[in-house]
Parts: C-alpha cells; structure tokens; sequence
C-alpha cells in the first residue's frame, strides 16, 4: 500500500506544478494525446512563469515534461487495450482466471513502472529549481494534495 501511495504521489508531483489534475479517470481531460501534451504544455508554462524560470530552466523542465506525458499516453493505450482484453475475458463462456490476473498484473506494473519514471522526473525539476522556487512549487503541491 505504501508504494502506492508514493506511486500517486510522485506523479501528482509532476503534473501538480503543470496544474493537469485528472478528473474520474480520465473524464473530462482530452483524449486526443496532442491535445493531452498541448494542455499540460501550457499550464507548465505558466507555471514556470509564475515561477521566474530562467531559459535553461525552462528547456530542462519542459524536456523532463516530454518524456512523462509521453510515458502517460503510452500507459494510457495500454489501458484501452487491456479493458478491451478485460472485457473480452467477461464475455467468454468461460471467462479465464489466470488471463484476467496475468491482465491486472502486467496493469499493475506497467502503473508502478510509470511511477518510478515520474518519481525520478520529479527529482530531475527538483534539481533544477532554486530553494526559492522549491518554496513556491512547495506551496502549490500543499494545496493540490489537500
């Protein structure tokens, strides 16, 4: 449970300070992904703008951004595939037990895959931030995690 908890954790951290919240599991966010990295694209930057960001700050920070919406698209396909799979399993006659376990399981990994990449990405911006900006990211996290 507890690495769950960091799991959420680490990438409500990443997407916090580009101000993305997920609403319902994935109600009400776009589901076209150019539309998903252009959303989260401009709340960082106003983010980094809020945030006085240098240039070099900027560059590193939207690259680290890159990288974590492109793992949470990719993570995002493996989703419809395996609740089509699911779904599949449900319709069958007789659905297969190790099939729907095997299913939750590569699910499960793949979350906690992701969760470790964001954890490490969230690092990567902390690195980059001075103890002055760290405040301000500091106080925005507070209040998306109340």
């Amino acid at each position: 449970m507890g690495k769950t908890i960091a799991a959420a954790l680490a990438v409500a951290t990443v997407f916090s300070l580009a101000g993305f919240h997920g609403r319902g599991c994935g109600r009400g966010q776009p589901r076209d992904p150019a539309e998903v990295a252009a959303r989260v694209t401009a709340r960082l930057d106003e983010a980094l703008d809020g945030l006085d960001a240098t240039p070099a700050q900027r560059t590193a920070i939207q690259g680290v951004k890159d990288r974590l919406v492109a793992d949470v698209l990719a993570l995002r396909e493996g989703q419809a595939a395996a609740r089509q799979a699911l779904l599949a399993e449900w319709k069958a006659q007789s659905p297969d037990r190790n099939n729907v376990h095997a299913l939750i399981d590569e699910r499960a990994a793949a979350m906690t895959a992701l969760a470790h990449r964001a954890a490490d990405a969230a690092l990567e911006v902390h690195a980059q931030l001075t103890p002055e900006q760290r405040i301000k990211v500091e106080a925005r996290l507070e209040r998306f995690h109340h």
